[in-house]
């Protein structure tokens, strides 16, 4: 009898088009709606760049969202996700003040919050181990590729139909789209009688037998308290949040610097953030197959010094081409390489069990990069008039970023593993 494909890669396929569909429709597509709002409305960049920080709603609710799908499942936290998501939408294009746009762009990212990345991140960890890398990274193309369609296909119809059509649009779009895609979310392989990897417990250790020098993740899971007394919690969180700093700080603000501050076209602002995105691609998928195979602490440590170098590049070199692409070359390939190993080295350290309860967690921390680097970036730029000090404040953190990784080794197994170990 012929076995039947292991669904944990059905189920990464179906996270990545959700993350496609998410990541086209708002997440890199708020610098174009951005750029159009300033221009309706005069509002300045610090404050356009402060509701995407204020919208930064997964640190609050990264505990109440790892309970959720630990007592509803992944899909129905998804299905409300992308429900409440594209309510947003529709209110969105209905905006025509300040405090609408703040609020509705709060529900949108609430809907995000559950309906996206996180969610998805949790139940993948569930289905993989030895590949766990390499499906975390596959299931984040999505997110790159919904980059090139927002840069490509959102950005003009933001200039040709309008900003309004395109957000009613959108909302359509999520229920059409996403919506029929969460049915091939399982929590466990073991629901649907498979296993981790797609093999047999016995399999699978004798894998790890036979390579002993290979360092794999924890056969011990760690509970969140046990997680959280130690210092690769609270480093691995740290490194995170200037990560994430970097990224939304570019995200909300690279459009307008590209096009304002450098005077590029439009149209070569978009082929720049396209190039950015693909390099963003080949990171996920080359750095997904690494990070199975080498140390993924050590991957992200490079890449947050190539996030660093990238920062000074497009803050001090003016129009110069080169460094313009230079920075679309190591910005693109850290953030796609290094995105993927976030989770998977939590996962490695603290293992499967309770890792949606640990990531919830972990995300009050995360969330504060986010948070500050859009408005570091926006208000900078309206104190000077320029992007210059802005981004180079970023880039800094994304050095420091580099050192928090630099002090997460790996932590000792808890002390009842230790204890169970000697009596046994």
């Amino acid at each position: 009898m012929k076995q039947r494909m292991f669904h944990g890669w059905w189920l990464v396929a179906a996270g990545s088009a959700i993350q496609f569909v998410m990541s086209a429709l708002m997440q890199q597509s708020f610098g174009f709606y951005a750029a159009a709002l300033v221009k309706e409305y005069g509002w300045s960049r610090g404050t356009v760049g402060s509701a995407f920080s204020f919208a930064r709603v997964e640190g609050p609710m990264g505990p109440a969202q790892g309970w959720m799908v630990a007592r509803y499942g992944a899909r129905r936290v998804l299905q409300l996700g992308i429900v409440i998501m594209a309510g947003g939408f529709l209110l969105f294009a209905t905006i025509s003040s300040l405090w609408q746009f703040f609020l509705f762009y709060i529900v949108m990212s609430v809907g995000a919050s559950l309906g996206g990345f996180q969610t998805i991140t949790i139940s993948i960890v569930s289905w993989f181990d030895r590949y766990r890398s390499r499906a975390l990274g596959v299931s984040s193309v999505g997110f790159a590729f919904g980059g090139i369609t927002a840069s490509l296909a959102v950005a003009y119809a933001i200039t040709e139909y309008g900003w309004r059509e395109t957000s009613f649009v959108s909302g359509i779009l999520m229920l059409v789209l996403a919506l029929p895609l969460t049915w091939y979310f399982h929590d466990r392989p073991e629901d649907i009688g498979q296993h981790v990897d797609g093999v047999s417990p016995a399999e699978r250790d004798a894998y790890r037998l036979a390579q002993p020098t290979r360092v794999f993740s924890t056969e011990v899971d760690f509970t969140t308290r046990e997680a959280m007394r130690t210092r690769a919690f609270w480093m691995i969180s740290a490194g995170h949040a200037s990560a994430l700093l970097v990224v939304t700080a570019v995200q909300v603000h690279l459009v307008l610097h590209l096009t304002d501050s450098l005077r590029y076209s439009d149209g070569a602002a978009r082929w720049i953030l396209t190039s950015m995105i693909l390099m963003q691609v080949v990171g996920q998928v080359v750095g997904g197959a690494l990070g199975d195979r080498m140390s993924k602490r050590f991957i992200v440590i490079v890449c947050m010094a190539m996030h660093a170098v990238g920062l000074l590049l497009i803050a001090w070199a003016g129009r110069n081409l080169f460094a313009v692409a230079g920075f679309a070359v190591l910005h693109g390939l850290a953030w796609g390489t290094r995105g993927p190993m976030m989770q998977a080295i939590r996962a490695d350290y603290f293992g499967r069990t309770h890792f949606g309860s640990i990531s919830g967690w972990s995300s009050i921390i995360t969330t504060i990069g986010p948070i500050l680097g859009p408005i570091i970036a926006g208000f900078l730029y309206d104190w000077t008039g320029s992007y210059q000090l802005g981004f180079t404040v970023v880039a800094l953190m994304a050095a420091a970023g580099s050192v928090f990784f630099v002090l997460s080794t790996r932590p000792a197994l808890p002390e009842r593993a230790t204890a169970e170990a000697a009596a046994g």
